[in-house]
């Protein structure tokens, strides 16, 4: 009776490890398929590979559009919306703005040199501004190689192909209008906020934007393609009559 209730407990035992395996199976099937639908590749905006850091260049000016020193960023922002509404609000101008900064500075400067011999101190050591050539060589280059590239898309527009036509038309048409709100310097001022706003803010919320940016672009392009159709009908038209007189001349 012993050894037949030790067997019976035995077997109980083993099916309880059987029936731990195979639940513990089951939820590590589970676990794996989050992982195997995570390991999918997401689709970024505008079909970008690198990450947002490296789209802007990977330098000391991504790590101020994306707040990496805070303080830095922080600084230049302050600066021009301070130098924005010296211009827009109290009305001042560019000229005197650059005449009081020079007379602030050289005030301060010849004071300071001057305070010393009487505080009993060393004068300040200014430093010594010399700028390099090869820096404005530099700037040269870029600015000839960017007034290329534009003049290359222009032609490329030009050349024919209507996607890119209608986006440009678009484009110039919504800042023709947006020009028409602002002045040049506020909309300079608009300019530098998005760009201090908008890729931390993607960065930030990277995958919503991206989803909900997917859907919009797959909207747009179903309108585009019953844009395109009515484009072709009509360019096709005079072709079709040209055709059928044709016939009937002949």
């Amino acid at each position: 009776m012993m050894m037949s209730k030790m067997v019976e407990h035995i077997e109980q035992i083993n099916e309880m490890i059987r029936e731990f395996r195979g639940s513990s199976s089951s939820s590590d099937s589970d676990n794996e398929k989050p992982s195997s639908h995570n390991s999918r590749k997401k689709k970024h905006l505008f079909g970008r590979k690198e990450p947002i850091h490296a789209l802007l260049g990977g330098g000391k000016s991504a790590d101020l559009i994306l707040w990496r020193n805070k303080q830095l960023s922080g600084s230049i922002l302050i600066g021009v919306t301070v130098i924005w509404l010296l211009f827009e609000w109290i009305g001042y101008h560019l000229l005197p703005f650059i005449c009081h900064s020079l007379i602030l500075t050289l005030a301060v400067c010849f004071l300071w040199s001057s305070s010393a011999s009487f505080v009993n101190r060393s004068p300040p050591k200014f430093p010594e501004i010399n700028i390099p050539e090869d820096a404005f060589l530099r700037i040269a280059h870029v600015v000839r190689h960017e007034m290329n590239q534009a003049f290359a898309t222009f032609l490329y527009v030009a050349s024919g192909d209507l996607k890119n036509f209608l986006k440009v038309i678009g484009g110039l048409w919504i800042a023709s209008i947006v020009g028409n709100w602002f002045s040049f310097l506020t909309f300079v001022y608009i300019a530098v906020m998005l760009v201090y706003t908008v890729p931390v803010l993607y960065e930030k919320y990277e995958d919503h934007v991206d989803a909900a940016a997917e859907k919009v672009i797959v909207k747009i392009n179903k309108h585009y393609a019953v844009l395109h159709k009515v484009l072709q009908k009509i360019s096709g038209e005079p072709f079709s009559r040209r055709r059928r007189t044709e016939s009937f001349s002949s």
